[in-house]
C-alpha cells in the first residue's frame, strides 16, 4: 500500500529532512512507485507538487527536496496503485474548497466495495477509493454545517463519526488539512514525534543523512511530523493506536479520542 508523511509546526517550517527520506521509499527502498505528491499551506494559499512518475526518478521531487518551502503543514504521500491506474488524475494528495478554506487529504490503505452515491457538490476526477471517500467526507461536513466553519470540537465529532464508516470498507489510515490543524487517522499503521527544545541531530533510516537541529532552531520552535513508518532511526516515534484520530495544531498534539 501507500505510505503517508506529514508536518504540523508552530513556525513555517521546511521539511527537506524529512521528505528526503520519504522520498526514497518512492521506488529506492520500498516499493512505491505509482506515483507522489506533497502540498504545502502557506498563509491562505496552498502549493501542490503531483507527478506519476516514482518520486526516486522524479526531476519534481528532487526540486522539493532542495527546496526549502516553509509551512506549518505539510502532507505527502507515495503511491502503490490499488484503485484506479498509474495517472496524475489518482495521484494525491486532493485539494477543495470548505467554508473558504482550501482542504487537503491523503490516504494509505484499501476501501473494498466502495462506492458512495456522489450528487452533491463534490465529485471525484480520478478514479480512486481515496478520492472517492474525500469528497463523501467533505459532504458530509458540508451538509452538517452549513452555514460555516464549525468549532473544533463540532468538527472533530462528524469527523469521528464519518471516519468510523469509512473505516468499515477496509483500511483507512489518513491525513486531512485545511491550514490550520492537521487530522490524522490511522487504521492500522501510522507513527509521529515531535520535536522540540532540547533539539538534537537526527539520522535517517532510508538514506544515509544526518541533520544537527541544534543548529537550525530556536527555543520556541515545534516540529510534529507523522509518517506510516519511522523516518530516522535515533529518535523516538510514538506508534499512534488502530482507530485513533488526533489532531494537531502548532506543532503540538491538541485532541485525541
Amino acid at each position: 500500500m501507500c505510505q503517508l508523511l506529514g508536518m504540523n509546526c508552530n513556525v513555517p517550517t521546511d521539511i527537506c529532512f524529512s521528505f528526503e527520506g520519504f522520498c526514497a521509499r518512492g521506488g529506492k527502498t520500498d516499493e512505491h512507485r505509482d506515483g507522489w505528491g506533497i502540498a504545502f499551506f502557506e498563509d491562505l494559499g496552498c502549493r501542490i507538487f503531483l507527478d506519476d512518475n516514482p518520486s526516486i526518478e522524479s526531476p519534481i521531487a528532487q526540486l522539493v527536496k532542495q527546496y526549502p518551502i516553509k509551512s506549518k503543514n505539510v502532507i505527502a504521500h507515495i503511491r502503490k496503485a490499488t484503485h484506479g491506474k498509474v495517472g496524475l488524475e489518482n495521484c494525491h494528495p486532493f485539494q477543495r474548497e470548505l467554508w473558504g478554506n482550501y482542504w487537503v487529504f491523503a490516504h494509505n490503505g484499501n476501501l473494498e466495495n466502495f462506492e458512495p452515491h456522489l450528487t452533491g457538490f463534490y465529485q471525484p476526477v480520478g478514479t480512486t477509493d481515496s478520492e472517492k471517500a474525500f469528497c463523501l467526507l467533505l459532504e458530509t461536513l458540508r451538509q452538517h454545517f452549513p452555514d460555516g466553519k464549525p468549532t473544533l470540537q463540532q468538527l472533530y465529532l462528524i469527523l469521528q463519526k464519518v471516519t468510523k464508516s469509512l473505516s468499515s470498507y477496509g483500511i483507512f489510515n489518513y491525513l486531512l488539512s485545511n491550514g490550520e490543524y492537521l487530522f490524522v487517522h490511522c487504521s492500522t499503521k501510522l507513527h509521529y514525534l515531535i520535536r522540540q527544545a532540547p533539539f538534537a541531530a537526527a539520522h535517517l533510516i532510508d538514506e544515509d543523512v544526518t541533520v544537527d537541529f541544534r543548529a537550525l532552531t530556536n527555543g520556541i520552535d515545534r516540529v510534529a511530523i507523522i509518517a506510516t513508518l519511522p523516518l530516522t532511526d535515533n529518535e523516538t516515534w510514538i506508534p499512534i493506536s488502530q482507530g485513533e484520530l488526533i489532531v494537531f495544531q502548532d506543532g503540538e498534539l491538541i485532541l485525541t479520542n
